[in-house]
């Protein structure tokens, strides 16, 4: 005979599962005989005891927070695992995931508090980094790092710290690069083609020309005299 228990957070009805099935009378059924201790008994009980949790239950077991600001904070640590982010970047995913302001402020905030997020040092590396990958010269970088979001003050500091010798010549490299494809073209076109590269990566107009110029010019005197017999 079995003594029926209502559980807490137990619907009316509902079959607790297989350790809180029945109490003993005194003897135990053999295995896979008997209503409540069978193999597949326990595998239907275990079933109906999951299907019958109430929804915050099925969130709890899913790893989904319910307070909105442990959900920010758990989306800006998963953005900033391996890759450093600027606030507006982190403030923009919270909004696409319907976090509320007052959650996201207070994540945002904290992290800034901490370190976690440094919207300088993300414009120095950001520099450092494109500068001396990419070859872009600072006007592109201003453009780059007013698309994530950082302050102005901030990103002339951090451009400001672009020595415009080392920008030079950095651009003088880039059109070396390039210079021997451009072989065969003639002069005005191939002035056009490399001082066109060097716009793309934020050099102004009059440092483009006159590395080009240079580089076009260094390049003819280099070769003036092979083809004079010995």
């Amino acid at each position: 005979m079995t003594r029926r228990t209502e559980w807490p957070g137990t619907d009316a009805g509902a079959v607790p599962g297989p350790e809180y099935a029945a109490e003993p009378s005194g003897e135990f059924p053999e295995p896979g005989r008997g209503a409540g201790f069978g193999e597949g008994a326990g595998r239907r009980s275990r079933s109906r005891s999951r299907d019958s949790g109430s929804p915050s239950s099925s969130r709890a077991e899913k790893g989904e927070p319910r307070d909105p600001v442990e959900q920010a904070r758990n989306i800006c640590l998963r953005l900033l695992t391996g890759t450093p982010r600027t606030r507006k970047q982190l403030a923009d995913a919270l909004r696409k995931k319907e976090i509320p302001d007052e959650a996201a402020e207070e994540v945002l905030s904290r992290f800034e508090d901490v370190g976690l997020i440094d919207d300088a040092a993300f414009a120095d590396a950001w520099v450092e980094s494109r500068h001396h990958g990419r070859g872009l010269a600072r006007r592109a970088l201003v453009r780059e790092l007013r698309t994530k979001g950082v302050d102005p003050t901030v990103i002339d500091e951090a451009v400001g710290q672009l020595d415009p010798e080392q920008e030079e010549e950095t651009a003088r490299e880039l059109v070396a690069r390039k210079l021997r494809s451009t072989r065969g073209l003639d002069r005005d076109k191939r002035l056009r083609r490399l001082a066109g590269m060097l716009a793309r990566k934020g050099y102004g107009e009059g440092m483009a020309l006159r590395v080009v110029r240079q580089a076009i010019e260094a390049e003819v005197e280099d070769t003036e005299g092979l083809d004079e017999p010995f």
